[in-house]
């Protein structure tokens, strides 16, 4: 018998229950509650003792740490010195961390550099150096042609004689970059060095080790660089000649294609400069130059590249100026130069790159503000005075903006060109009308309404006035912006020819005729005319017509071609006179030949003539056909004193014999009777080419050209090539009837 089973009975609510064993796992559930942090009982968080003291772990104290209340004790707030030493130590710190220093916010390193305020401290020296650094660096990439002037005294706000060091590696840096700016790194340093020349030679001193160490190391681009900067420091008289002469001597010694190169290079930068300064030194040069050439074992390049610079000598140095004008920015009695030579010994103070702790910061500082003071010449007070006075006129100039007031009509122009016309019809001769011209006051821009306005009246009146012509040549002589406004207008006039009409068109040519013959417009201007078929009008072809015949009326025909050869003009017309096509030669020789000038067009008559022709196309070969057919040849002679001519003419004549067509050359001067249909329609002669394609008669001797017909299969009689006589019985056949007036 199975035994009951007994159910364990409930422990009461009262009793005793074991604590719960970690080490059960209940079973997994779908959604796991998040992990909760049983916070500490409140009287541990309030320090006092709890039951187990005895047994708090890490974690207990750290919370206990952590919540303990912070106003327990009143803390004092840092003094000023407190938070220097603080603000010193985090700037030391973010300097001189693993990583060569981190990312410091702006406003937080602005932040700790206001908070340290000891000029005496390292810290705030160094702060200062890394803003000379920068800014020395920002200005020297500035620089330019265009705003050297201003970018100088920047330059010596800065104290250059600290930063020496930074300035001479800044702008041999940026002179190695960018090699085309080395004239205006010169200008700069020609500048700098009339007022620090112990800053420039320093530079000197530098440059010169560093072409030793590319000499030396074969490193061509360093040396290129090195030589360039020290032939421009010689053109702006910084480096003494006699420097140039060495570095010159010493890559010719040994010529090789790199040395040789380089040399070339200074060359070219100073030569004229050595030519004017020191010819004995010029000469030397090139003579050594000369027998590198001749003799020495150079590439083929390198050879080319002597040559040029032989033709650059021959120029005097047109395209190499020593010094452009707008570079020319030092008086020479203000020149220092430096004769410091190839092989001295030279200190070229690395030293002055690195930072270091001046004792006598403040003293120093203020020395060279004194020192920037008389470079600039400002005064005590002055600052302050330039100040006020710029912020007064920054508000007079608001000021000036606020109250001005555009016109968008246009009326200040209407009333101008109205003006302008009144005084050019109230005078009564040329020189009265440029008088009274030159005395309006003409807005800043407005030059060009004058002359427009000078074209535009010429071109209203019915015939033209020799008196507009007389007041343009005026103008033009006067001033060179005057002659440079009428190239312009002649320029545009041109290109707006078609929009005239032609009595306008006819006074506007006449009128710049009339400048181009007195020599007040330049012959250069010419150069806008293209005479082709595609690229004129008709308007544009009477322009040019009227233009030219007013330019032989002024000057001759002989003096008009003596001028259209002239060599210096020959690029400036090539659109007048083209000789690139065949096709446009002729169109100009046809056009000038036409209006009477065709004696201009002699040149191109003789190019033309001279011109290869183009190959004959030749005409596709004739099918073979019968050998036994035979050729006729007529002449050109006929007999006198007998009415028949023997003709060429190949127009056939219908004949039926023998039921068939057959073709047979006619001796007769009128088709017979019997021919019908297409015979009438062949009566005229047919020519194939102009060889064989004319007939001559006693009563008529010219060639008559007859329309061309298609393509029709000759007789064998006639088309052979076979030269053996016809046998009797195709010469009865092939006898043609007479006309009516030969038969007898």
């Amino acid at each position: 018998m199975l035994s009951a089973v007994r159910l364990p009975t409930p422990p009461p609510a009262d009793a005793y229950q074991p604590p719960h064993n970690p080490r059960k796992r209940s079973p997994p559930s779908r959604s796991p509650s998040p992990v909760r942090r049983r916070s500490p009982p409140q009287s541990r968080l309030n320090g006092a003792p709890g039951p187990k003291d005895d047994h708090v772990d890490e974690r207990e104290l750290q919370l206990r740490a952590r919540f303990r209340p912070r106003d327990t004790e009143s803390s004092k707030p840092p003094t000023a010195e407190e938070k220097a030493i603080a603000a010193r130590k985090e700037y030391d710190s973010l300097l001189n961390a693993r990583s060569g220093g981190i990312y410091i916010p702006p406003a937080r390193l602005r932040a700790l550099q206001a908070s340290i305020t000891d000029k005496d401290s390292e810290q705030y020296q160094r702060m200062a150096w890394e803003a000379l650094k920068k800014s020395i660096n920002g200005l020297v990439n500035k620089v330019n042609v265009a705003n050297i002037k201003n970018i100088v005294p920047e330059l010596f706000s800065e104290n250059l004689i600290r930063g020496r060091g930074l300035f001479c590696r800044s702008i041999m840096r940026s002179q190695a970059q960018a090699r085309p700016f080395t004239p205006v790194y010169a200008a700069m340093a020609c500048i700098v060095n009339s007022k620090l020349p112990a800053v420039v030679e320093l530079l000197v001193h530098r440059l010169i080790v560093l072409f030793r160490k590319g000499f030396k190391r074969n490193d061509k681009a360093v040396c290129l660089s090195s030589t360039t900067f020290l032939a421009h420091l010689c053109n702006q008289q910084v480096v003494h000649e006699t420097l140039v002469a060495q570095i010159l001597l010493l890559l010719l010694h040994r010529p090789t294609d790199d040395s040789v190169e380089i040399a070339v290079s200074l060359t070219r930068e100073c030569g004229q400069h050595l030519t004017d300064m020191n010819p004995a030194i010029a000469n030397a040069i090139f003579d050594q130059f000369r027998v590198i050439l001749n003799d020495g074992d150079i590439e083929t390049r390198t050879q080319y590249m002597i040559e040029v610079l032989f033709q650059v000598r021959k120029d005097k140095f047109k395209d190499n100026p020593a010094i452009k004008d707008e570079l020319d920015l030092v008086e020479e009695e203000d020149m220092i130069t430096h004769r410091t030579g190839l092989d001295d010994r030279i200190d070229t103070g690395n030293s002055l790159n690195v930072f270091k702790v001046d004792p006598q910061y403040d003293e120093n500082e203020a020395k060279y503000k004194q020192l920037k003071a008389e470079i600039l010449g400002e005064a005590e007070g002055s600052d302050e005075e330039y100040d006020s006075g710029s912020e007064s006129e920054d508000e007079e100039a608001k000021e000036e903006k606020a109250l001005e007031i555009k016109d968008a009509t246009n009326t200040d122009l209407i009333n101008l060109r109205r003006t302008i016309y009144l005084t050019v019809m109230s005078s009564s001769q040329a020189e009265e009308a440029c008088h009274k011209l030159m005395k309006l006051n003409l807005p800043a821009g407005q030059e060009g309404e004058l002359i427009s306005m000078i074209v535009e009246c010429c071109s209203q009146e019915k015939t033209f006035s020799k008196f507009y012509g007389l007041i343009g040549e005026r103008f033009a002589k006067i001033n060179r912006l005057w002659a440079t406004l009428l190239e312009e207008s002649f320029i545009s006039s041109y290109e707006t020819i078609h929009r005239r009409e032609t009595n306008q068109l006819r006074n506007i040519a006449k009128f710049f005729g009339h400048l181009l013959s007195c020599d007040a417009l330049a012959w250069t201007s010419l150069s806008v005319i293209r005479l082709t078929e595609e690229d004129t009008t008709s308007s544009s072809r009477i322009f040019v017509k009227i233009l030219v015949q007013e330019l032989a009326e002024a000057l001759g025909m002989a003096n008009l071609q003596t001028r259209f050869k002239d060599p210096n003009l020959g690029p400036y017309l090539d659109g007048l006179f083209p000789t690139d096509n065949p096709r446009n030669t002729r169109f100009s020789i046809n056009y000038f030949t036409s209006i009477g000038m065709g004696g201009l067009t002699e040149e191109m008559r003789e190019l033309l003539k001279n011109a290869p022709k183009p190959a004959a196309v030749l005409p596709p070969p004739e099918p073979e056909l019968d050998s036994d057919s035979v050729s006729s040849y007529s002449s050109y002679s006929s007999y006198s004193g007998s009415s028949r001519s023997y003709s060429r003419s190949r127009s056939p004549l219908r004949v039926r014999t023998a039921g068939r067509r057959q073709f047979s050359l006619s001796r007769s001067r009128s088709p017979p009777r019997w021919d019908t249909g297409r015979g009438k329609e062949r009566e005229a002669l047919s020519r194939r080419d102009d060889q064989r394609a004319r007939s001559y008669t006693p009563s008529d001797a010219s060639p008559s050209p007859s329309p061309r017909r298609s393509r029709r299969r000759r007789s064998p009689a006639y088309s052979s090539r076979s030269r053996t006589p016809p046998s009797r019985v195709d010469r009865r056949q092939n006898r043609t009837p007479p006309a009516r007036g030969d038969r007898r």
